[in-house]
């Protein structure tokens, strides 16, 4: 065992888990903002929210408008909405068949450091592919998140708020990967996107992978004891983003 996971598992914690199912964008990001704002308080633990979005295109803080390529007529008949966003990188798209994680964490009593953390955000998808399905899944110095030889599995875009983390990860589980072609996916050109669903060559049991994501972010990260998996009550908003962000 490396020093690093020695060190959080001296550190056994309570992660409180969230499955509100499928929640549209905006009650995300509010749900988000207040569970944020608990998390500095203290008045709750860490928690890991666990969802899927409808279809919805997100521009983070080095996002243009450029980065969308389909036509708003398009992206308005399909039922797209955007959002600009708070968290790091350009524009990404979430949507049915993706498993989205927002983990809200005392960074530095799960990390350290951002860096360390995107790590960590990594590994729990590197070593998920690696033992449960045989797929080398590695990580790139240039671009942040999960990938199969020049194709992305899982990405990752994060901020940070006095201390606590908030954005976080989306797995393609069984994503429509056509939709991708919506926009020029975190401003990169030259590579593809990927799915689980198409690395194995069919659907998979969304409960069944959403459990995986589950035991092994917290492996990754020291837990010890999960909370709940109730939704938390109704999101207000709070303050803006401070700090540095990750993609």
């Amino acid at each position: 065992m490396s020093t690093d996971a020695q060190a959080d598992a001296r550190r056994p914690a309570t992660l409180q888990l969230l499955k509100p199912g499928r929640l549209p964008y905006d009650e995300g990001l509010a749900l988000q903002e207040k569970l944020i704002q608990d998390r500095i308080d203290e008045r709750i633990t860490d928690t890991l929210v666990l969802l899927e979005h409808p279809p919805v295109i997100t521009l983070g803080r080095s996002g243009a408008e450029t980065d969308i390529v389909a036509a708003p007529a398009a992206l308005e008949q399909n039922g797209v909405t955007v959002h600009r966003i708070g968290r790091g990188g350009e524009a990404t798209y979430h949507g049915p068949g993706q498993l989205v994680g927002y983990p809200i964490i005392h960074l530095y009593e799960r990390a350290r450091d951002i860096r360390r953390f995107v790590f960590k955000l990594e590994e729990v998808f590197v070593r998920l592919l690696s033992e449960e399905y045989g797929i080398a899944a590695t990580r790139d110095d240039e671009h942040r998140g999960v990938w199969v030889e020049n194709e992305k599995v899982t990405a990752v875009g994060i901020a940070i708020r006095n201390r606590v983390t908030m954005h976080g990860f989306a797995f393609n589980v069984n994503t429509d990967l056509s939709h991708f072609s919506w926009i020029i996916p975190c401003g990169i050109r030259d590579r593809g996107q990927t799915s689980l669903a198409k690395l194995l060559g069919h659907e998979l049991d969304s409960g069944v992978v959403e459990g995986l994501v589950e035991r092994y972010f917290r492996e990754v990260f020291g837990y010890s004891v999960v909370s709940g998996s109730t939704t938390s009550g109704s999101a207000s908003s709070a303050e803006s983003d401070s700090g540095t962000s990750a993609n």
